[in-house]
């Protein structure tokens, strides 16, 4: 349990601290410019899941059932670099016509300076993921925290000092050259392991390998599609709608940046999973696990549903960590995208059926499905509502997901959640949300503040009164 604390904090600090640079970048960075860099991160996150192949999944599986764990090591580290030099020699020299279909025909820097960041994380993947096998968890998070740090300074020198605003695309590239130097960071401090790499491959093992990987591969591209594909759909659908590509830009810019305000729920249901998941596993053979794990559930849905209300309802607070105002106009989105992760968040917390059960198939069934809607609906709406679009398409997926899993789990692997207080909790948040929207206060007015923190107050009463946790703490 402590080792896994280990493994999960540089994750979980790395995309709070992540997190905290969007201030940083949208003081500086105009929102075209901005738009720019999420859209490449946004590719950043479908790449890293093909270049990397299900490889650190498949070596652990692996590791347990062959006697050689070396070759198993070797097999799974050659089959990544293998991968990433192909990818990165097509990439190289195809570089100018990939910038041009990306609309980036002045910058295809941009593109070079991504794909070696993504191989270089890509293919030290595999050495950190042999560290965890080797329970070196202490070296494992001294590097990850090491490539975090650099990535944090390196920003706020190369924006803050060096930055200039009258040349904008300065403002991608500092960002990209930072990250760039914090990826290497990694090869640097685990270099025995490419060092002391032996060029030998297990040709039967690789198949093995391969044909367990490819279904992971598929899964992982869905699930990707469901959290960063909207922000591409709306850059080329915006532009082809008739709209210049600066001005679709724009819209990426603004919707990424007010999108970094509902991953406010997001970075906590990644700091939950860590420590639910194997406390969910350790009541798997306790006679009363279905009440804990309804127990739990109740609390969570409280509390993301807390987290809604206290951002949602203080969003004249909350959007000063946006400091460039031309970035406000996408506000609107920030409640709609927060109930989407409390949907996620509930989703998460269902999908422990699968798990428990050995059912995972069912995990890429309903990522494929909600892919496939995500897709869908934005190509359908976006020419006619924008961003917005994606928003809604956001919340009705995570929402189609939710209600799926539930059915699946109820059929395959049955937990009787009290569905009356996800009513009532969900419901209530929902209602005075409403109630707050329709009083008309001053924007940033102390009696507004007062009057929708009052309403949070009220939300948390009818938990505290339900719930009694106090009670339920001191029978424990």
């Amino acid at each position: 349990m402590g080792q896994t604390a280990i493994y999960g904090l540089p994750s979980i600090l790395g995309r709070l601290l992540n997190y905290l640079l969007v201030p940083l970048h949208t003081q500086y960075i105009n929102p075209e410019k901005y738009g720019v860099v999420s859209e490449l991160y946004a590719w950043v996150a479908f790449l890293i899941v093909l270049l990397t192949f299900g490889m650190e999944t498949s070596f652990f599986k692996f590791l347990h059932e062959k006697d050689d764990r070396d070759t198993v090591f070797r097999n799974s580290f050659l089959t990544v670099i293998g991968i990433n030099v192909l990818f990165f020699l097509v990439v190289l020299f195809f570089n100018q016509n990939i910038a041009d279909a990306m609309l980036y025909g002045d910058h295809n820097e941009y593109i070079i300076l991504l794909i070696t960041i993504v191989c270089i994380d890509a293919v030290s993947s595999l050495p950190l993921a042999k560290l965890r096998a080797d329970e070196k968890a202490v070296k494992f998070a001294a590097i990850q925290f090491t490539s975090i740090a650099v990535n944090i300074l390196l920003n706020l020198v190369l924006i803050i000092f060096l930055f200039d605003a009258s040349r904008p695309e300065e403002g991608v590239f500092f960002i990209l050259i930072a990250n760039l130097l914090a990826s290497l960071v990694k090869p640097v401090m685990l270099y025995k392991d490419f060092l002391q790499l032996k060029w030998t491959y297990n040709w039967e093992l690789g198949k093995e390998m391969f044909k367990y990987a490819a279904p992971l591969v598929i899964a992982g591209f869905a699930g990707i599609i469901n959290e960063t594909i909207d922000r591409i759909l709306l850059k080329h659908i915006t532009h082809a709608s008739g709209k210049s590509v600066e001005y679709s830009m724009i819209q990426v810019g603004i919707y990424s940046a007010c999108y970094k305000l509902a991953m406010l729920v997001s970075i906590l249901l990644q700091a939950y999973r860590y420590a639910a998941e194997p406390f969910f596993f350790a009541q798997a053979k306790n006679q009363d696990k279905n009440k804990v794990y309804v127990k739990v559930m109740n609390y969570f849905i409280a509390m993301v549903c807390v987290v809604f209300l206290v951002v949602s309802l203080n969003i004249d607070i909350f959007r000063h960590f946006i400091s460039n105002e031309s970035y406000w106009e996408g506000l609107k989105v920030v409640p709609i995208l927060l109930l989407a992760n409390v949907f996620l968040g509930i989703y998460y917390n269902q999908s422990i059926w699968y798990k428990l059960s050995g059912q995972t198939k069912f995990g890429a069934y309903i990522a494929i499905g909600g892919a496939s809607l995500t897709v869908l609906i934005n190509v359908l709406f976006i020419p006619s509502y924008g961003y917005i679009a994606c928003a809604w398409a956001t919340l009705i997926v995570y929402a189609s997901q939710m209600v799926a899993s539930y059915l699946l789990g109820q059929k395959h692997y049955p937990i009787k959640y009290n569905l009356r207080k996800f009513t009532l909790y969900l419901g209530s948040s929902l209602f005075l949300f409403w109630i707050a929207s329709w009083f008309d206060f001053e924007a940033g007015g102390i009696v507004k503040f007062l009057f929708n923190n009052f309403l949070i107050l009220i939300f948390i009463g009818i938990f505290w009164v339900i719930e009694s946790p106090l009670k339920n703490f001191r029978k424990a």
